[in-house]
């Protein structure tokens, strides 16, 4: 263990990039990266030992400020646009930049390739950088929660709960994590399929699902790396993944603190997209409700349905409960279960497919409703 903080924090180990899943609308494009002198994480088949190792490296990582960083993206039509900037004192570096002339969108979702470049100890550097695009035919995208709707994480809710689940963090790799059950098949039917599968093999691009994903969590940017690795370990959709910056003090580790990130990322992501509308996704464990209605007051009609999954035995708050109230009063389905896989027969009862994303899902949702109403009033007639 003691190597490993020494090749952490030796000077000699060359700065490298870890660029972030960006995203891009027909005005504006958002990427970020982080400049770390450590290894690329290795999340292969090994032993304890060098699962704690690997997970160690990913929290001991050396930010390094004042690196300067370009980014380039050409169009298909031969125009490109080139910027630069820095990385600040943690490392990270921020394209948030308008598009001018706008930047049309493809029919279909696709993941399009940027280039980042800088300098290192050992000279010039280049890495790529994956941008998703929603596509112009699709009007749903999905924005999902991560810890403990797709993934058990244990990595948020205090320091307690991290003393409580080291073994899980730590000694873990992600092949070796277990998705939420259902999580797979449920976001493969909402994802509606790879859209050209052959054709982003051609380009070397990721492959894109019908309809988009943006992840919301918690956890830290150090753990980017293996929730990709998990999210393609257990076949789920990909995204743009919006985390935080940790920091040992209260707004870190305060239970309010993680209710406004989630409300932030949501906000922000609306307002990039104004003519597309959203399935929302989540447990009932780390304000994901009251996130989730916040989203239906502050933009009326853009909130297609909202799953929540309801992964704590207590009930729910009094904060939660006037958020289910006021998304009722909005008319916007709410479907409240404990395992996805209601949620999948749901979704297949319906014949759930690629096209008539917003009305179907909302069908879907509905009859999630009627379905548990109906099962009440049995219960109650039977009771009687």
């Amino acid at each position: 263990m003691a190597s490993t903080f020494r090749m952490v924090f030796s000077r000699t180990v060359a700065t490298r990039l870890q660029p972030y899943f960006g995203h891009r609308s027909r005005t504006r494009l958002v990427l970020s990266a982080r400049a770390l002198r450590c290894r690329p994480a290795a999340f292969g088949k090994g032993s304890r030992w060098q699962a704690m190792r690997t997970m160690v490296m990913q929290f001991a990582s050396r930010e390094v400020a004042g690196v300067r960083v370009r980014l380039l993206i050409e169009r298909e039509d031969g125009f490109a646009l080139e910027r630069m900037t820095v990385s600040d004192r943690e490392g990270f570096v921020h394209f948030d930049e308008p598009l001018a002339p706008e930047w049309d969108l493809p029919a279909y979702p696709q993941w399009e390739i940027a280039t980042l470049s800088w300098t290192n100890s050992e000279g010039p550097q280049t890495m790529n950088a994956h941008v998703l695009v929603p596509g112009r035919e699709s009007d749903l995208a999905v924005i999902s929660d991560i810890d403990d709707t797709i993934i058990e994480s244990g990595i948020t809710g205090g320091l307690r709960n991290i003393a409580r689940n080291w073994q899980r963090i730590f000694a873990q790799l992600p092949h070796q994590r277990i998705a939420v059950s259902g999580a797979d098949i449920f976001y493969g039917e909402l994802g509606g399929g790879i859209v050209s599968e052959g054709e982003s093999r051609a380009k070397r691009r990721m492959a894109a699902t019908h309809r988009p994903f943006f992840y919301i969590s918690s956890s830290p940017w150090n753990l980017f790396s293996y929730i990709v690795a998990f999210q393609r370990t257990k076949g789920l959709p990909l995204g743009p993944l919006k985390l935080r910056d940790w920091g040992l003090n209260r707004q870190t580790f305060g239970s309010g603190s993680h209710g406004a990130h989630k409300t932030a990322a949501i906000n922000a992501i609306l307002e990039m997209y104004p003519t597309m509308r959203f399935a929302l996704i989540g447990d009932d464990t780390q304000g994901d409700l009251p996130a989730f209605a916040n989203a239906v007051t502050r933009f009326p009609g853009r909130v297609a349905a909202i799953f929540l999954r309801r992964a704590a035995e207590e009930n729910l708050s009094t904060e939660e409960v006037l958020a289910q109230e006021s998304i009722a009063k909005a008319g916007i389905p709410l479907w409240l279960g404990e395992s996805f896989a209601e949620g999948i027969d749901f979704l297949r009862q319906s014949g759930f497919s690629p096209g008539d994303e917003t009305e179907q899902i909302v069908r879907v949702v509905e009859k999630v409703e009627t379905s548990k109403e109906m099962a009440e009033e049995k219960l109650n007639a039977d009771a009687g």
